[in-house]
């Protein structure tokens, strides 16, 4: 079932997650959706992933950034002997899970924190010095050397 919302304004206007909407548009299952989360954009080149985690702590969570892949599993702590507890009914989600962000090239984690049953986590998007666009001089002597490269010289 394809999605009925059009995406296309929003992929004009965000770097560093332009996967994000293929992703969004093909998901479908509960399985996939689970647990909850939101991307935004705090800066220019700085993005923030809030996930609802409730009924997890910080020692059950794990975050991992490998290359591009930001994955952030958890697991619930099986209850020790004799703290066992006899549920009447159980509606609150704690079952694991392993959620996976693509991102894109140059994001880094900043920073995470856990509060109020959401896992933040901040992302900065640098691009190397040697990768950002220079201008360059026209008529002179240096005309092949960039802006960057005149301190290193």
């Amino acid at each position: 079932m394809r999605n009925a919302l059009d995406w296309t304004p929003y992929r004009r206007s965000t770097v560093g997650f332009d996967r994000l909407f293929e992703f969004l548009e093909n998901s479908g299952s509960a399985a996939e959706n689970y647990p909850p989360f939101d991307i935004e954009r705090t800066g220019e080149d700085r993005y923030r992933i809030t996930i609802a985690v409730a009924g997890f702590k910080r020692e059950e969570i794990d975050i991992t950034a490998h290359q591009n892949m930001l994955t952030v599993a958890a697991r619930k702590a099986q209850p020790g002997e004799g703290e066992g507890r006899k549920l009447l009914y159980s509606g609150i989600a704690t079952r694991a899970f392993e959620r996976r962000f693509q991102l894109a090239d140059f994001v880094r984690v900043t920073a995470a924190d856990l509060a109020d049953g959401l896992l933040v986590i901040d992302l900065l998007r640098e691009v190397p010095e040697a990768m950002k666009p220079h201008k360059i001089a026209i008529g002179s002597d240096q005309a092949t050397l960039i802006e960057g490269d005149r301190e290193a010289a």
